[in-house]
């Protein structure tokens, strides 16, 4: 499978927190979403939903990264030894970010969220409203998510 897919950002996160603390402090992170100008009346209405899913190019993944297939999730090595699809981590065959978010406010092309991990400058994909429909109750998850989260 030799399938070109091009995408091109339709605008960049842009955010006062230094890199090395996006990780840690990923729900409290306020951050603006920049569209492109051509693109403010695809945004009409978007306001009137809480949150959104944000959908980013993780343009500072190291290319060796993205040829992993087993990680430790979170780069724990008391946690199992899983396929990168299996986690929600930046070593991925292309490395798109998916985040929900809070929308905070619309001002024209800009939109501001809180919860976005996205560094400053990272090239966005799409943004889609997050809805009643998405919500699962009850997922499964694997037993090191647990250790990790519960």
């Amino acid at each position: 499978m030799d399938e070109t897919i091009i995408l091109r950002p339709i605008g960049y996160v842009r955010t006062n927190v230094p890199d090395e603390e996006i990780r840690h402090r990923r729900r409290d992170i306020r951050a603006d979403i920049v569209f492109d100008e051509d693109l403010e009346p695809a945004l009409d209405g978007i306001e009137d939903f809480s949150h959104l899913f944000v959908l980013f190019w993780m343009d500072r993944v190291p290319p060796e990264e993205t040829q992993r297939r087993k990680v430790h999730p979170r780069g724990r090595t008391d946690l199992p030894l899983v396929g990168v699809l299996a986690t929600r981590g930046r070593s991925r065959p292309n490395p798109i970010g998916l985040a929900v978010v809070e929308l905070l406010g619309r001002s024209g092309p800009v939109l501001r969220v809180r919860g976005l991990d996205a560094y400053d400058g990272t090239p966005v994909l799409d943004v889609k409203p997050y809805d009643p429909y998405d919500v699962v109750p009850d997922p499964r998850v694997p037993a090191w998510w647990t250790q990790l989260h519960g």
